[in-house]
């Protein structure tokens, strides 16, 4: 799709898209002067690439939510502290970013809702990457913690005690597809997991909204208003 709705500053008797002389009529496209060929095109493009440009535009999204899942973990796991909720708010300006480069400037309410969704996406499940690697640091305390248990079952096997104790049923194992729901939802009602856990967690709520009003704003796309036709025959002499 051609740069229309880019807001180019417009160039005296110039189409401000194909840069040929303007004749005897032409438009104004936002701010810029155009020809009627190009508006016309520029109109049919936007008509006929909506489908496509949505699907590129959330096809870079879930892109963008992915790098800023990583990156959101990467930087908590490295400073901690919810300051780094801050990185809500780049988080969302990344999505929208994408989605719009995306689509060449093709927004609209179909796409912030995407990218709200995103947003909120890529920053909630950042914390099951952040559980995990805190999870890992204190595997120490957890095998010493079994090495215990194991002892203490020897102890009651060798004592006979272990034939006295009623059976008990093994917990039944998830599947991979199970689990993976769980650590989805766990991960996408995380932020307000953190909020019952500690009040301090609602600076880190309202940074996530306020990404996410940044995401919306962005993906409303570029305003695209023709104005015209306009005569562009030189005035008379008096």
């Amino acid at each position: 799709m051609s740069t229309f709705g880019l807001n180019p500053a417009a160039s005296g008797g110039q189409c401000q898209f194909c840069h040929q002389g303007i004749g005897g009529t032409y438009y104004r496209v936002n701010e810029s002067m155009a020809c009627p060929s190009c508006v016309d095109r520029a109109r049919n493009e936007r008509a006929q690439d909506a489908p496509a440009a949505f699907v590129r535009a959330i096809t870079a999204g879930i892109g963008a939510a992915v790098v800023g899942l990583i990156g959101y973990a990467l930087i908590a796991i490295i400073l901690q502290g919810w300051v780094i909720a801050i990185m809500s708010i780049g988080v969302g300006f990344l999505i929208g970013t994408a989605m719009m480069k995306a689509s060449k400037g093709v927004g609209g309410r179909r796409y912030q809702i995407a990218a709200v969704l995103l947003t909120y996406a890529a920053v909630s499940m950042s914390a099951i990457p952040i559980w995990i690697y805190f999870g890992n640091q204190h595997h120490t305390q957890q095998t010493e913690r079994q090495k215990l248990e194991a002892e203490q079952r020897q102890l009651e096997e060798e004592s006979g005690q272990q034939q006295q104790r009623p059976a008990q049923r093994p917990a039944s194992a998830l599947s991979i597809g199970q689990w993976l729901a769980r650590v989805a939802l766990l991960g996408l009602a995380s932020p307000f997991l953190q909020l019952q856990a500690s009040p301090a967690a609602a600076i880190g709520l309202i940074i996530l909204f306020v990404g996410m009003r940044m995401a919306w704003k962005i993906a409303a796309g570029h305003p695209f208003e023709v104005y015209g036709p306009f005569d562009n025959a030189p005035q008379p002499a008096r």
